[in-house]
């Protein structure tokens, strides 16, 4: 497929309106936890279920990120974009007025799938709306920066909406925003030309499948344990669900998953780094929060107002991605930022009773908002580096489907990691100790993510570096004066 020409008569406005949908997908998947508790007493829900409100949501957006990614190169990325943030706004309605458990859970399915149809479409609008070079860096680099941010300001919007008003303000919010999306996404933004071809459903089913088996099974522990029936079926099942999907998309005549975007050492790297990253990242958010409230005595809102640290220092330092990859590999800036949250989480994995908010939380979170704000943008550059036009929107829907398939993995690895804490003292030293052992499967996470980057985008990209000609390497302005 030929991508319509870019429309870059108003690049504000359409980095403007893809940023703030992009922003109310992210800021969705952040701002229930610090409404949680607040969630769980009115709709009374049972741990197991709790984590269902995440998980539905995780597991269908990226089950599905796949094949709605397929759908924006079929039908148009513009077209498909509006149609998801319909489903999406409708679905946070349906959660807003939800009277038990399993209508929040339902809700939370349905607004997977409009997630699932948006994200991929605003990373591949963003690459076909600006040019590569210095405007697409700056485009991406404020794109990853939204991820961090969005996941982070969730925290603050949804503690203090909880503690206002209502957990269920925090979806009902959405509404507004969505119909604002809706209305200007048709008037602002370039629409890609239709391309003929299938929907890839028998490696849809598969993928979405493999993936909640595996996550219900890892789940399953914290109640059963690793050798129950149950929990053995569903891991294996999801493992060989996975294999199927895998062997579909080699066969597959379009397949949504093409294989041979991994071939990238770059792209391969960051896929599985951005995979691990955010398990871990969804271990600090998911239990941060609890501990802030059932440990510390915080509310709602001051445990939102408690991550604020890292939200101003993640701002900070993702504003200045731009001109750290003009001057230098962006692998460097990826290293550092996964080595520095590293640092942040272990130490935030210390955390206990005794533990005062300001040397407890607050400095180690400082760390991690470094280290979001550094890793975040490049991460995302990697997993489309190089992608062909005609394979930009699955580009875009792995980049995706990894964040959101590592998040939903990463909680379900940090419940198990928790429930292994046997119970001992206080509810509240137990919930301590479940915190600290959460966090520290994070940190083994994230030092999986430097791991990763160590050997696969760090020597390629330096490779790919040394390998550009003088012209090719020069700043933007230059290259272009050149050409």
């Amino acid at each position: 497929m030929n991508p319509a020409p870019a429309t870059t008569a108003r690049p504000a406005a359409i980095l403007a309106i893809i940023l703030a949908s992009y922003f109310m997908i992210l800021l969705d998947n952040s701002v229930i936890f610090t409404a949680l508790p607040s969630l769980q007493a009115d709709l009374q829900l049972s741990t197991g279920e709790l984590s269902w409100v995440q998980d539905a949501y995780t597991l269908v957006f990226g089950g599905l990120l796949l094949l709605g990614a397929r759908a924006g190169d079929l039908l148009g990325r513009r077209r498909v974009f509006v149609v998801g943030l319909v489903v999406f706004s409708v679905a946070s309605l349906l959660i807003g007025l939800a009277p038990a458990g399993w209508w929040a859970i339902a809700g939370r399915a349905i607004q997977g799938i409009g997630a699932a149809i948006v994200a991929p479409a605003s990373l591949s609008l963003l690459t076909a709306s600006f040019p590569e070079g210095r405007e697409r860096t700056r485009a991406v680099a404020l794109y990853g920066a939204t991820a961090g941010i969005g996941a982070s300001l969730g925290l603050v919007i949804g503690g203090a909406l909880a503690h206002w008003i209502s957990w269920r303000a925090g979806f009902f919010v959405n509404v507004p925003i969505g119909a604002a999306m809706i209305a200007l996404a048709p008037r602002f933004l370039p629409e890609t030309g239709r391309a003929s071809g299938r929907f890839d459903l028998f490696g849809a089913l598969s993928a979405t499948l493999g993936v909640g088996a595996l996550v219900f099974g890892i789940i399953n522990t914290a109640d059963a344990g690793w050798t129950s029936p149950a929990t053995v079926t569903a891991v294996t099942a999801g493992i060989m669900l996975l294999v199927v999907f895998v062997l579909i998309e080699r066969r597959a005549a379009q397949p949504i998953m093409p294989l041979r975007l991994f071939a990238s050492r770059r792209r391969a790297g960051a896929y599985v780094a951005r995979f691990l990253y955010l398990g871990a990242m969804i271990a600090f958010f998911f239990f941060t929060t609890q501990f802030l409230q059932e440990v510390l005595g915080f509310d709602p809102l001051q445990a939102g107002v408690g991550f604020l640290p890292m939200t101003a220092v993640n701002f900070a330092v993702a504003m200045s991605i731009p001109r750290l990859v003009n001057r230098m590999p962006g692998s460097i800036p990826l290293v550092a930022g996964i080595l520095i949250t590293l640092a942040g989480m272990f130490w935030l994995s210390r955390v206990g009773v005794d533990s005062s908010y300001l040397t407890g939380v607050a400095f180690p979170m400082v760390l991690i908002g470094a280290g979001q704000g550094l890793a975040f943008a490049p991460l995302t550059s990697f997993g489309i580096v190089g992608a062909p036009a005609a394979d930009a929107g699955a580009a875009s829907g792995l980049v995706n489907t990894f964040h959101q398939v590592g998040t939903c993995l990463g909680l379900g690895i940090a419940v198990a990691a928790a429930a292994t804490v046997p119970a001992a003292g206080s509810a509240v030293a137990h919930l301590a100790a479940q915190v600290g052992a959460a966090l520290t499967t994070g940190s083994v996470l994230l030092f999986l993510a430097l791991a990763v980057t160590a050997a696969l985008i760090l020597p390629a990209d330096l490779a790919a570096r040394r390998a550009r000609t003088p012209l090719e390497a020069a700043p933007e302005p230059l290259a272009a004066a050149a050409r």
